[in-house]
């Protein structure tokens, strides 16, 4: 699985969020992701939307993600 494919089906399954994906060997990768659909919510709960996007994904072709997910307020202020 490549990173463009990861960012692709995130940005699918989160229609307002906006991902970052970086990863060398095809299977751990980090990503960012924002979205104002995280807004309310506590990180694990981020966390489980992001990885329904991804699906059956999760624990084969993609063995690890490290995950930073983001209100877009959030994101602004980290800048």
């Amino acid at each position: 699985m490549d990173t463009a494919s990861i960012k692709a089906l995130i940005e699918q399954g989160l229609p307002d969020a906006r991902a970052e994906v970086r990863g060398d060997d095809g299977v751990h990768f980090e990503a960012e992701v924002v979205s104002a659909a995280f807004a309310g919510k506590l990180p694990l709960a981020r966390h489980r939307m992001v990885y329904a996007t991804l699906g059956e994904r999760m624990g084969g072709e993609i063995h690890a993600l490290s995950l930073k997910a983001l209100t877009p307020d959030e994101a602004a202020r980290r800048q």
